[in-house]
């Protein structure tokens, strides 16, 4: 298959001021409008059910994209800025590189920071309340979810832009910490270890958030880690991870179902009819520390989707996979993305993924086997945080908590993750 980041020759009369290795001229906002209008009809999933429009009645490629899309089920379509796009796919953040969330007493908590983020060098961990940022009562921000002022309080995502936080660590005093926003590449393993079970069968531990350019390479690190301890079953926690590139969810797919099953077909992907050439199989490929676990327990949230959900939909046939946690954000399709220029990037769905099954209408999301909440004021590791403590219950007994044992609470979160990677994307 051609690769599709080029823009067809056959619109060279339109296209040539948006080709990434022909850039002739400074791109318009009608140019690009122009374009992403003629992309949108031959290669957008949903082709046969947009509404008809007069493109020129659109200022840019923004306003087109939303006159077009399809909303009864797309919510994912974008432009997004040509820069951004590239940082972000490549792992690179801009600010405090935090995840924050309201616990069940509607504290303000860290629910995720990065190893390389500035906080974390500060010592600032899961699990962490968050008091006030530059004197704004955080957590009745998040409780109004009151986006305007989240942005307020936290600033631009710059460079240079400083914030003061004031913490109140787990069993500690209160702390005020002064943080300054600076760019760096996240880590998306953001933990990996093992678990000794009662029975004692050892059990990989995985927390995964993205399926970004580093990724592959924290994978290898990781499952290196698994071979050599010799894991029989395993707990993915994927709760934040939205999405990111295919192949790198084929490969920690891959990993996990082990050699047997290379060579069989792990997703599908099936575009429009007018583009029936397109599809592709992907099927599971060798690596270097192949698993061939028996049992997959997952854990999700709502935040876990594109390409994280395809990796539960490709193992599912071939393994036994259980969720605990929260509905997945049902988000059975991907997409194809363009350059135009250096200044957009056109990311509209282009394909639907299934698995070996066909399966692939997800749009509802996975509902999980246990409904847990996402236990914020603990770290992944800890085994009484409550979604791992489950996974583990259930690989040691077969079983989950009953009913009436456990309430829920889905916790209200804000991150400073942009959300262009919340998709499946394909290099080629």
């Amino acid at each position: 298959m051609k690769k599709l980041l080029i823009i067809f020759s056959i619109f060279s009369a339109i296209f040539s001021s948006c080709r990434k290795d022909e850039l002739v001229t400074e791109v318009t906002p009608s140019m690009a409008r122009d374009t992403l209008y003629y992309i949108m009809k031959q290669w957008y999933y949903w082709y046969d059910k947009m509404p008809s429009v007069t493109k020129e009645n659109y200022a840019d490629p923004y306003e087109l994209l939303e006159a077009l899309r399809y909303r009864p089920l797309d919510r994912w379509s974008r432009v997004a800025d040509y820069n951004a796009f590239i940082a972000s796919l490549q792992g690179s953040f801009v600010g405090h590189g935090i995840r924050i969330g309201l616990d069940e007493s509607e504290n303000a908590r860290i629910a995720m920071i990065y190893k390389n983020s500035p906080l974390y060098a500060s010592g600032v961990r899961r699990g962490w309340i968050i008091k006030t940022i530059n004197g704004y009562d955080i957590a009745d921000i998040i409780r109004r979810n009151d986006n305007e002022e989240y942005d307020k309080a936290l600033g631009p995502s710059e460079e240079g832009v400083t914030n003061v936080f004031l913490f109140s660590p787990p069993g500690l005093p209160d702390v005020s910490i002064t943080s300054t926003k600076r760019s760096f590449t996240i880590n998306t393993v953001l933990l990996y270890d093992t678990i000794h079970l009662s029975t004692g069968s050892i059990t990989g531990h995985l927390v995964l958030s993205a399926f970004v350019d580093p990724t592959e390479n924290e994978l290898r690190t990781a499952f290196a880690f698994f071979k050599a301890t010799n894991v029989k079953d395993f707990i993915l926690d994927l709760r934040y991870n939205h999405g990111g590139y295919l192949d790198l969810a084929q490969k920690l797919a891959s990993y996990i179902a082990g050699s047997s099953l290379t060579g069989s077909v792990f997703a599908k992907l099936q575009y429009n009819g007018k583009n029936q050439d397109a599809n592709k199989t992907y099927p599971f490929v060798a690596t270097l520390y192949p698993l061939a676990v028996s049992k997959l327990v997952v854990i999700t949230s709502h935040s876990t989707a594109s390409a994280s959900e395809a990796v539960m939909n490709g193992l599912s046939p071939k393994i036994t996979v259980v969720s605990v946690g929260d509905t997945t954000e049902g988000k059975p399709t991907g997409m194809n993305s363009w350059p135009c220029g250096k200044k957009y990037y056109f990311s509209p769905v282009t394909f639907k993924v299934v698995n070996s099954l066909n399966q692939g209408d997800y749009y509802d999301g996975f509902p999980p086997d246990s409904r847990v909440t996402d236990d914020i004021t603990r770290n992944f590791d800890d085994r009484q945080e409550e979604c791992l403590r489950e996974a583990i219950l259930y690989l040691e007994t077969g079983q989950f908590s009953g009913k009436g044992e456990k309430s829920f609470h889905r916790s209200v979160q804000f991150t400073e993750k942009p959300s262009l990677i919340n998709n499946t994307f394909i290099r080629k």
